[in-house]
């Protein structure tokens, strides 16, 4: 049990440590919707333009213009890596870099898929 709880405060620490160095690199992070916006807000974020069903190549356009740096936070379910790769390859072509730290640490090293949930998920791990 102590190894499981000193795993999930490395994990937590990790992840805190991705989401500050993001917001000192100031990278353009691109979400779905508001509520994920809000999470990430409450974590210290501030660079967030969200999706809103705006056009996909409106949101790259724009995007690139703000910031060539971005990062890609839509879901981890299947809907979610839809989008990521249609993004991924839209802002590609526009000349954006793409940052997948934060993405696939999620991926790889969490049990998190909604981005929303993201700042209970902080919380959770800190108790």
């Amino acid at each position: 049990m102590i190894n499981q709880k000193n795993g999930l405060k490395e994990e937590r620490e990790e992840l805190l440590a991705l989401l500050e160095k993001a917001g000192e690199q100031e990278k353009l992070i691109i979400v779905e919707g508001k509520e994920d916006r809000l999470a990430l807000e409450r974590l210290g974020l501030t660079r967030i333009r969200v999706l809103n069903k705006k056009p996909l190549f409106q949101v790259v356009e724009e995007a690139t213009k703000e910031n060539p740096e971005i990062i890609i936070l839509t879901d981890l379910d299947r809907k979610g890596k839809q989008l990521y790769g249609k993004l991924n390859h839209a802002l590609n072509q526009h000349g954006a870099r793409i940052d997948n730290k934060l993405r696939e640490f999620l991926f790889r090293r969490t049990k998190l898929r909604q981005i929303e949930g993201m700042y209970r998920y902080c919380c959770k791990l800190e108790h």
